[in-house]
């Protein structure tokens, strides 16, 4: 770093100072935007044959970013999401720089008109109850690792919970008595409060009966002791799938993740009725244009509503106006 390279102490500033006391943001947004910064300084540094270190301002332009975005999304098989969640951490920083040095505004300008990349909405992958089952009747419950498999996944079936939700959970945040519920700390560090099954919480109490937690310790954890993580927690489901879809075939077409079972959860509560207002709060939504799009994805509902509407009937004789033979010499006189 030289005295005349702005770029390092910018950088330093945004997360300590504009990412952490600022702004608040959590340890999740702060290891996202690290990694989509780690990634495009070493591309940066790629191209331009300099050392990371060596990078300055100049150097990040709105060529390389569109070239970073290109690369992340083509090159490493990225996904859209994957590409606009890099360019959202990039127009971050830069539209932190254009508060601290307006010398620069022109070039953050560039990169901050960088648009959002479009890409296909589908609909939901949900899994059927019969799914579901089959998928919690895989993991092995007399050792303890397909003990902890089997309560994490019916945790996040009974809750809705987002994967990481759900690993974040400490033994303090459950109710076990009744009305058992678990508390939950969503995106922007929301709190929502959600219901548990009398099963969900019999499982729970025996996975802390054979692995004690402290209660502000995180409740699954591997064979190390350490917090499980959400690659990890994908990579035994995958397992767990390809051994349900035996029985179940439906599997095989389905992609499915740990959020498949929160799809799961919504359209299961759209299917028994239940407004879309409490489906909201269920999962911990900002907007009902989200819980709708799991009522779009029903087909059950879809299913049921269709049968309310009588099919079109087909007249067994002609209409009058056809039978009406004066009618229609007058209308020839026209």
């Amino acid at each position: 770093m030289t005295k005349n390279n702005r770029f390092p102490h910018l950088l330093r500033a945004f997360f300590y100072e504009w990412l952490a006391e600022q702004r608040n943001a959590s340890i999740h947004t702060v290891r996202s935007y690290r990694d989509a910064w780690r990634l495009f300084l070493r591309f940066v540094a790629q191209r331009s044959g300099k050392k990371v270190a060596m990078i300055t301002l100049i150097d990040l332009t709105a060529g390389e970013v569109i070239a970073f975005l290109g690369h992340a999304e083509h090159e490493r098989g990225g996904t859209i999401g994957t590409r606009n969640c890099r360019l959202a951490a990039i127009r971050s920083f830069f539209n932190f720089v254009a508060t601290r040095d307006p010398g620069l505004i022109a070039q953050c300008v560039e990169i901050l008109n960088i648009p959002i990349k479009r890409g296909p909405v589908s609909e939901p992958c949900y899994l059927d109850p019969i799914e579901v089952t089959a998928i919690l009747a895989q993991p092995d419950r007399s050792t303890l690792e397909g003990m902890r498999d089997h309560a994490l996944l019916s945790l996040l079936y009974n809750s809705g919970a987002r994967i990481q939700e759900a690993l974040d959970l400490c033994p303090d945040a459950i109710r076990f008595e009744s009305p058992s519920c678990v508390r939950l700390t969503g995106k922007g560090r929301k709190e929502r409060i959600c219901p548990l099954w009398p099963e969900t919480v019999m499982l729970l109490k025996k996975l802390l009966e054979r692995q004690p937690r402290a209660p502000d310790q995180q409740l699954f954890v591997n064979r190390y002791g350490e917090p499980l993580s959400a690659s990890g927690v994908r990579f035994k489901l995958a397992a767990y799938v390809r051994a349900a879809a035996e029985t179940t075939p439906t599997l095989r077409d389905k992609h499915v993740t740990p959020h498949a079972f929160r799809h799961a959860t919504a359209v299961h509560l759209i299917s028994a009725g239940i407004d879309v207002t409490v489906i909201r709060s269920w999962l911990g939504h900002v907007s009902l244009d989200t819980t709708n799009h799991y009522a779009r994805a029903n087909l059950e509902t879809k299913r049921k509503a269709l049968e309310q509407v009588s099919a079109p009937e087909t007249p067994g004789h002609q209409p009058s106006w056809k039978r009406d033979a004066s009618v229609l010499a007058w209308l020839d006189t026209l």
